[in-house]
Parts: structure tokens; sequence; C-alpha cells
């Protein structure tokens, strides 16, 4: 309670001092309702893509989410299991794929029904902005409890025309080819996009092989708006090392596991998507999306580890944003509804330890479907003080039909219903400074993945629920002469916690009782001069079980494994008129345990990242554009990913050590 209370009156004391001038004039739609910042009472974040800073290195969406305080990214280097993300806490059980969060591209949803989302199809390359709404967002957007991701890709309506080629070489046998073509009229605009990516990685068994193509065009007609977005992606090779253990770290940090080697264990994906988006100047905007995906992975085990999918994944959506007055009271309001639909055709089959399939294990058809009505107002009590209130209604529906019936039939279905609620003021101070606090609640539902029965049968575990949260939240965002700064502290609460364990080799899933996450955010951009930035993001953060007990022992009071009490980062970056500049990040991340038990400790690590180059004009349209890299310059041997609760001990990935990168790009 003391420590609770210091931090109160921290932000109580250091909020006012960093008022003195007014918020960048910058819309944000995550909070769904698009507002000005200054009246959201949530922790948002609005960052510029990494296309936008040169020498970064791009190769996973983390190259944008470092700045954002709570967000906590790994295993940026395993392209089979993909970046895992959490926020406050919220997706670090994932063993890949992003749990607990939604992602949104372009305003269409790359979250499945299920809460499974991916985001190895989003193209950095082209990316103009990243959002990120962090905590509970089901009063908005349905099924999740740590936050939303919002990615908006370039269209070409504030892109210079032309074409512009991007080439990157670097350790490890890292290359990388972008290119784009960009255009601009009255009243239309497009943004093409392409790259390929070879990476052979720092460990055995890591190559990747990635190839994608980024398409965005706007129209606009008399008050209406419509985009067109397509994306491809084709994954030939993603190779999978495994974890290791900590005595086969200590041998050979660039080892794969034996198993790895002798299944050429890894991933294979192909996926294409098209949508679109319309809005008009009355309010409305409606959405239709689809995609298909397949894909195929061999998990570096024997056993039941050959896996394949092919899905077919659309929706639509419609909502309708308006202005009304209660007596004398301003009311923003919005109300809509979302429809979305997947559905994947799955198998499985074992595998002996020389890579020979020895049987079929699975077969079935998996259906997911999401539906949600919400509504969201925002009134303007007083000049200074504004309340927002939103709800929404959801039901999700999963089914399974099994065509293996060898074993049983385990085809089945499981329904939910949920109702989820926020409630927030905004205080504006002054002109440049505002305090919030905000109240709700989400849900999450297990996936199809984390529904499998530990008994080794098809079909749902019944034992398995949704997770429910409370949240509390208060903050501040503001700005003084040379300086931003966002501020948050939180507090959630979950019931019937969703946790992973793994048995032979394989990840299951059950409830705990109950655990919490609380702490404080810390967002900071500096001007000191014009040339020089100074960017920081601090999290001090507790998570913890409050009732859980595994296999008969009580896990009450142990810390959530796989996150950080701490963690910072920080960036100095200095740019020239003329184009000359230079980066220096810095990133410090706090020790974690790699299990419920909390037995294995792994040291926390400070990494120190550098770039720099020149751009110089060659005519009116022509750039060329060159720079280097380094990433671990002092070599530091830290883990990439932690493998929460892994069977045998097998929980680290660890981490390149220095490597370096350089570049050249040409605009026309």
């Amino acid at each position: 309670m003391r420590r609770r209370a210091s931090l109160l009156a921290l932000l109580l004391h250091v909020v006012p001092a960093l008022a003195q001038q007014q918020l960048k004039p910058v819309e944000i739609q995550a909070p769904r309702l698009e507002t000005d910042p200054r009246e959201t009472p949530a922790a948002v974040s609005l960052v510029e893509a990494p296309a936008d800073q040169p020498g970064r290195e791009r190769l996973q969406l983390d190259s944008a989410l470092m700045r954002v305080p709570g967000v906590f990214t790994q295993n940026r280097y395993n392209f089979a299991q993909n970046l895992r993300i959490s926020s406050r806490g919220f997706g670090a059980r994932a063993p890949f794929g992003i749990r607990g969060l939604r992602i949104r591209v372009d305003g269409l949803p790359a979250t499945l029904p299920d809460g499974q989302a991916q985001v190895d199809a989003i193209d950095l390359d082209a990316a103009r902005d990243v959002e990120v709404l962090r905590g509970p967002v089901s009063a908005l957007y349905g099924n999740a409890s740590g936050g939303l991701i919002a990615v908006r890709t370039a269209d070409g309506s504030n892109t210079p025309p032309g074409e512009a080629v991007r080439l990157t070489g670097g350790s490890h046998g890292l290359r990388k080819i972008h290119a784009r073509q960009a255009g601009r009229s009255e009243n239309r605009s497009h943004y093409l996009s392409a790259s390929s990516l070879a990476f052979d990685g720092y460990r055995e068994q890591s190559r990747v092989r990635k190839h994608q193509f980024n398409a965005h065009t706007r129209m606009e007609s008399n008050g209406h708006e419509f985009q067109v977005v397509a994306n491809a992606l084709d994954t030939p090779v993603a190779e999978d090392p495994g974890g290791l253990t900590e005595a086969q770290v200590d041998a050979d940090r660039r080892q794969a596991t034996d198993f790895a080697r002798r299944l050429d264990a890894g991933q294979s994906v192909t996926q294409q998507k098209g949508g679109l988006i319309y809005r008009n100047d009355n309010g409305w905007k409606a959405r239709l999306h689809y995609s298909r995906r397949i894909f195929e992975q061999q998990l570096p085990f024997p056993g039941s580890s050959l896996i394949g999918y092919q899905r077919h994944f659309y929706g639509t959506g419609v909502e309708h944003q308006g202005n009304t007055r209660l007596g004398e009271t301003p009311v923003s309001w919005l109300a809509g509804l979302e429809l979305d639909r997947q559905e994947d055709d799955r198998r499985r089959y074992s595998v002996d330890g020389n890579a020979r399939v020895t049987g079929r294990t699975a077969n079935e058809r998996q259906h997911a479907t999401a539906a949600g009505a919400f509504v969201r107002g925002r009134a303007g009590l007083t000049q200074a003080l504004t309340f927002t209130l939103g709800a929404r209604a959801d039901h999700v529906e999963f089914s399974i039909h099994d065509r293996l019936l060898a074993d049983g039939d385990d085809s089945g279905r499981r329904r939910f219903r949920e109702g989820s609620w926020m409630t927030g003021l905004n205080w504006r101070v002054n002109k440049d400074h505002n305090l919030y606090a905000s109240a709700g609640t989400a849900f999450q539902t297990p996936t199809f993945t984390e529904f499998a029965d530990p008994d080794g049968s098809g079909g749902f575990n019944p034992a398995l629920d949704p997770q429910q949260a409370r949240n509390l939240e208060i903050g501040a965002r503001g700005a003084r002469a040379n300086l931003d700064y966002e501020l948050a502290l939180f507090r959630v609460d979950v019931d019937e916690e969703i946790v992973p364990f793994e048995k032979n080799g394989r990840t299951f899933y059950e409830n705990a009782g109950r655990t919490r996450r609380q702490g404080l955010e810390l967002g900071l951009t500096w001007y000191p001069t014009q040339r020089l930035t100074l960017t920081g993001a601090w999290t001090r953060a507790d998570y913890r079980f409050r009732r859980f007990v595994e296999s008969g022992t009580d896990r009450d009071g142990n810390r959530l494994p796989g996150l950080p009490r701490h963690q910072f980062y920080g960036e100095l970056r200095w740019e020239e008129a003329d184009g000359l500049f230079g980066a220096l990040e810095l990133r410090a991340v706090d020790e974690v345990y790699a299990d419920n038990a909390n037995t294995t400790r792994v040291p926390g690590y400070t990494v120190i990242n550098a770039r720099a180059g020149n751009s110089w004009r060659l005519g009116d349209a022509r750039e060329l554009e060159a720079w280097v890299g380094g990433r671990n310059l002092t070599d530091k041997a830290y883990p990439a990913n932690v493998r929460v609760n892994a069977n045998g001990g097998s929980f680290f990935e660890p981490a390149p050590g220095r490597a370096w990168r350089a570049g050249l790009a040409v605009t026309f």
C-alpha cells in the first residue's frame, strides 16, 4: 500500500511540472471513436513506422514496439515460431503466434475469431505508423485481455511519388531487397511494396526465406472514400532450431537440438489477403476482408508433431459515428456490428526419430465464428472534463468435426456469450496537460490450439474455460516546450487465467485460479536541440499468481513466468538537416522465471545497438541513402526467447552475438 501511495504521489507531483505546451495535433483510431489522444482515457501510444527511420533492421514488428512502455517482445530470430508479443503480461504464454492482443492492419482484423493472430504477413517496409492500446479491449474489439496493435500501411497520399529500391546485407547471411512505387492524383493514391528476405540465422537450423507483396489504393469522390488493400506472403522455408537446456547453451549457443536437425523442424506458409474499407462524411464506415492461408510445420520432437492446415478467414463489419446533445451536454457516439468466421481444415501426423511418418493422428474441420455488437459514447461534461462509456456483447462459437473415427468420434462444440464494458474520465487540466482514470472488463477464450485435450484424444478439453479480467488504470499525458510524456498506473485482476504446461513434448493448457498484474509505465521523448532526440520507455510491473494449485503444489504468490519486473528502452538519435544521422539504442531487461514453480531463474541483460548513415540529393526527385548498423555491440550472451514451462528444461533460445549490417537505397 505504501508503494502504491508513493507512486500516486509521484504521478501527481511530476505531471503538472511537465505540462507546458499543447500535444501534437494527431488523431488516433485505436479507441474506435476517432479522437484526439488528449480526450482518450486509456494508455495509447502512436509510433512512427520503422520505414521512416533509416538503418533499422526491420526483421519483425518489434522494431516499432520497443519504444512502447508496457510491451515486451521476444523471439525475433526464430521465424518458425514467430514474434512473441506481450502487453501488460498478456501474450507471454504463447509458444507461437500472438495471444491476448487484437491485431488490426488498415482497420481489418488480423486476429482470428478464436483469438490467435500471426504478424508474419505485416510488411514493415510499407507501414506508415503503429498504434498500441494497452490494457483490456474487449469492450471495443472483443476477445482479448491485453490490448490492441493497429498498423496502418502507406496508401500513397503522404508519400513522395516515385520508385525506390533498398538493399540490405549483414551478418549470418542476411540479405534483403525491398522495392516500392507510390503515386497520387487529385482524388486517388496508391502504394505498392515488395520485399524478399534471406537469412541463414545465428543458430543451426534457423534459415528463413520470405517474400512479401503489399498494395494499398485510396480513392475519394463526393464525400465517399474507398480503400482497397491486398497482400501476399510466401515463406517456403522457416527452420526451427528448438529450445536448449542450460547445459546445452553453455556447451554451444549456436547448436540446434538433435531432433530439430534430424526432423528438419520448421514451417512453410503461403497467405493471400484482400480487403475493402469504405467510409463517408456522414460517419458511416464498413469493411470486408478475406484471407487464405496454407501452413505446414514439423515441430522439433518426434511423436504427433507434423501438422498442417488450410484456412479461410473472412468477415465484415459496419459502424456509424455521430454527434448529438443530451440537454446542454455534447455527446459523440459510435455503434457497430462485426461478424468474422474462421474455417480450418487440419491434419496431424506422428513421426519417428528419423522423420518417417508413422500414422495420422488428426483429421478434422475446425470452425470458429465471432459476432459482436458494440456502442461507445463520449460526453463533454464541462469544457475540461470528458466522460466515456462503452459496452459490447460477443458470441463466440467453436466447432470440431472429427473425420478420423478409428479412435472414436471427438466432434464437439463450445459456445460462449460474453459481455464487456469500460468507462473513463479525462480531465484537461489545461491546454497542455491531461489526467485520466478508467475501469473495464475483458474476456479471452482459449484458441483451438489451447483447447487440445491433454488426455491425448481429439476434440475439446472440457475443463478449460475463458479467462475474465478486471482493469483499473490512472494516467497522464502531455508536453512541454521540448518534452512529450505518457504515464500510466494499472492493475488487472484475472480469474481463470489460461496457463501452459508441457506433456510428452507437446504444450497443453489449464486454468489457474487467479492472477494479478500491476505496474507503472512511463514513456518520454525529449528534444534537447533541433538535431537531437532522446526517447525512453520504462516499465515497472509485478505479475503474480494469486490462486493456483499445480499438480498438488500451491503456486500462490509466484511470479508469472517469462515476464520481467523491469524493462527499459532508450534511444539517442542525432539528425542533420543535410541527411547525416546516427543513433544509439539501449535495451535493458530484468530477470525472468522460466516456469510456474519459479525454480529456473533467467538472468537479466542489457543490449546496445547503433546505426549511422547519410543521404544525398541527386536531383529534384532522386536520392541516395547509405547506412551501417551494429547489433549487440558488447557481444552479450542472452536469450532471444524463453520457452515458458518447456519440457525437460529446454527453455532457452539464444540470441545472436555481435552482428553487423549495411544498406543502400535509391529513390527515383
